[in-house]
């Protein structure tokens, strides 16, 4: 399916710009341990990234995706996390493949560019300086900017807002239902990457407009679109 010519792109970041999840299963496993616990390894931890670390650390410590841990274990646990994560919030972290060439191109043709997860501004903003993206994007809109997050659609409406853009003229990129659900509240188009954080699921089941193998490839795709 081919996507309309778009007047402003914005683009999540865990498991679109990147791959984030040596680093957070590194904090995992090591609060795993401060708890007496036993670590979870990259490979599970993997299948409960993507709604931020709240949720991340509650799956961790329920070793599933759906159900609620213990509120005292959790109240425990969080702030453990959060102090390991923000020590290693980029040690580990890389960009995909194909991510610096596709920003290169879209700031070079001209796209306002803006980058909205559900990761909090404290672990956002140093990871997109860290791995030298942060000067590509006018707005980010991060998990605690708004009242709500992805799915819901304010920040993309917050981001289109900012930049003055109709929704029907915008276009989202992520990797995940969130994104996608997000997108079709907000009116914006979805193009969306195979290769990230959808809990295990094969993205496509989703039906955003268009899967793309890298963001590189959007280029194509941009200069053939209406």
């Amino acid at each position: 399916m081919a996507i309309r010519t778009p007047d402003m792109i914005l683009i999540d970041v865990d498991g679109t710009l990147v791959d984030s999840v040596p680093d957070l299963a590194f904090c995992v496993d090591e609060m795993m341990k401060q708890l007496g616990r036993e670590p979870w390894g990259e490979t599970r931890v993997r299948d409960w990234v993507g709604n931020g670390v709240e949720r991340l650390v509650r799956r961790a410590l329920i070793g599933q995706l759906d159900g609620e841990p213990d509120e005292a274990e959790f109240e425990k646990a969080y702030p453990v996390f959060l102090d390991l994560y923000a020590e290693n919030t980029s040690k580990r972290s890389v960009l995909y493949p194909g991510v610096k060439e596709g920003l290169d191109y879209l700031r070079a043709a001209g796209y306002p560019l803006g980058c909205v997860t559900n990761k909090a501004a404290q672990f956002t903003l140093p990871l997109l300086k860290d791995l030298g993206i942060y000067d590509y994007f006018g707005i980010v809109v991060s998990g605690d900017t708004l009242e709500h997050k992805k799915p819901h659609p304010a920040p993309l409406l917050h981001a289109a807002e900012f930049f003055k853009v109709s929704p029907e003229r915008s276009l989202m990129v992520g990797d995940s239902i969130s994104d996608v659900k997000a997108a079709r509240a907000a009116g914006f188009q979805i193009v969306c990457l195979p290769y990230g954080y959808n809990h295990g699921e094969d993205i496509r089941i989703a039906e955003p407009d268009l899967v793309i193998e890298t963001l590189a490839h959007l280029k194509g795709e941009l200069e053939q679109a209406a």
